[in-house]
């Protein structure tokens, strides 16, 4: 009377539950990848903060000073010999494009002028800006002195040979 084939239905219902074994495996996976990325993620940020609170320490700041947003940022610049007001030139960041420049332009002039005040050349200021990561936790972690702010070491050498040139007259 009636025939009814039921094997159609029973293949749709196994291929839908494969599916979802599918789905549920690739979901899984985006988890674990996600909970390693965020694990990376977090050590790094940890292993910053310790290095920036080594870099204050090294320059004759308290290291508090370096987990404060922004209040950071005006003590950084006052340890690397730049003005703090420079730090409003990030709002022109809403700017298209010149926003953008204006970010680089600082970022590279910061990371310069931090090198310099721990003593290091141009070769340490490419890796401030392009593995500044790395570079932050070489220069907290790390043996380098804090020499004081780029214009206040340039003026002192100049001072120091000029004393040097009036003594070798004498």
């Amino acid at each position: 009377m009636y025939d009814y084939d039921v094997s159609k239905y029973a293949r749709t219902l196994e291929s839908s539950l494969e599916s979802a074994d599918a789905t549920n495996a690739v979901w899984g996976a985006l988890g674990a990848m996600f909970g390693v990325y965020i694990t990376i993620a977090c050590v790094i940020v940890i292993l910053q903060i310790i290095a920036m609170w080594k870099i204050f320490k090294k320059a004759g700041e308290e290291g508090w000073k370096s987990l404060i947003p922004i209040y950071n940022l005006v003590i950084l610049y006052k340890i690397i010999g730049i003005s703090p007001w420079l730090i409003l030139l990030y709002l022109t960041v809403g700017i298209p494009f010149v926003g953008f420049i204006v970010a680089i332009v600082l970022t590279i002039y910061q990371a310069n002028s931090l090198a310099k005040a721990f003593g290091k050349d141009i070769g340490y200021t490419i890796g401030l800006i392009f593995l500044s990561p790395i570079f932050y936790m070489i220069l907290g972690l790390g043996s380098a002195q804090y020499v004081g702010p780029a214009s206040v070491t340039a003026s002192n050498t100049v001072v120091e040979e000029s004393k040097d040139e009036n003594n070798n007259e004498e």
